[in-house]
């Protein structure tokens, strides 16, 4: 049953003597027993009688509370029902277990999120992810040297924390020797990720390019990404193409280096695929084209992420806008 109660110490209610119990604590009728026979709940309302609880332990073995049944008549349990309150409780435990396992790890992954974005001369930039479950397979990284802008952004298969521990651990590889050209980065990664995950039928795509602040001149790798694109000043879009395959496919096919160029006036705009669960898959752009018409290029972003917060996205979403300005 439920009933409704104002928050009461700790130490007045049953569940404190159960925490401090071995094993299941259970009251086939309070007035019976002395310890709560003078409970205000046994001597008003609601009239409790009858009480079985058992204690909940956190990962590191505290006892933080307890799973409690409550009625306002006697009750007996057998073996088997106090087996089964058991069971419930070490469900219980396991939830808060994966809980507080997704919190850690959520805060660990946004310690290593960047924090503040670079801004050369002449260029905005604009980046942001929304995890679907706490804990993102996406990261994106953008990081200016020696007049190089490089914006990095990749998807790890999957979702949670699994996908998220192998996405900060490449991230964090990429940050280990920033000084690696392009090639250089995505190849060492690939084989990486090859290592730690090929046997597990994972991947992990990847956009990685380097813009020249004074020319506005892109050089970028892309491996199964595909999902870049430069938005002209003209309305028009030029997608960014490759070849390039999945990084930890394990098939040995080298990566290429590509070219593009951007115009003063022009964006370059790439996503995490979480991003088309949110467009209509018969007319993406015209989405995409409402919202640059809407909020700007520099806005794209922040309304990316509440349009995601909105629909429930389902994936992990993310997305990082490089405008050159006019």
């Amino acid at each position: 049953m439920g009933f409704e109660a104002e928050d009461v110490p700790r130490q007045e209610t049953f569940c404190d003597t159960t925490i401090q119990e071995p094993d299941s604590l259970v009251i086939e009728d309070l007035e019976l027993y002395a310890p709560f026979a003078d409970s205000r709940y046994v001597t008003g309302a609601p009239n409790l009688r009858f009480y079985a609880g058992h204690p909940l332990e956190a990962p590191g073995g505290e006892r933080v509370g307890a799973l409690c049944l409550m009625d306002t008549k006697p009750r007996r349990l057998d073996e088997q029902d106090r087996q089964l309150l058991r069971d419930l409780a070490r469900w219980v435990q396991t939830e808060l277990a994966q809980q507080q396992e997704i919190d850690h790890a959520a805060v660990i992954q946004r310690a290593l999120h960047p924090r503040d974005l670079p801004q050369p001369s002449r260029f905005t930039v604009r980046a942001g992810s929304r995890p679907a479950d706490g804990v993102s397979g996406d990261f994106h990284v953008v990081i200016l040297r020696d007049g190089r802008l490089r914006i990095t952004l990749a998807d790890v298969m999957g979702k949670g924390t699994g996908a998220g521990i192998i996405a900060s651990a490449v991230r964090s590889s990429m940050r280990t020797v920033p000084t690696r050209t392009l090639l250089e980065t995505v190849t060492d990664i690939d084989a990486l990720l090859q290592e730690d995950i090929g046997d597990l039928n994972m991947f992990a795509t990847i956009f990685c390019a380097d813009i020249d602040v004074t020319s506005g001149h892109i050089q970028y790798v892309d491996g199964g990404h595909s999902l870049s694109f430069i938005y002209r000043a003209d309305g028009s879009w030029e997608h960014l193409h490759s070849t390039g395959l999945p990084l930890a496919m394990g098939l040995g096919e080298p990566y290429g280096v590509n070219s593009a160029q951007l115009n003063p006036g022009d964006a370059l705009l790439c996503c995490s695929d979480g991003v088309l669960d949110l467009l209509d898959p018969d007319d993406p752009f015209q989405e995409v084209s409402r919202i640059l018409a809407e909020h700007g290029v520099d806005g794209s972003v922040a309304e990316a992420l509440a349009f995601a917060e909105r629909r429930k996205a389902s994936d992990d979403v993310s997305v990082v806008t490089v405008r050159r300005q006019l």
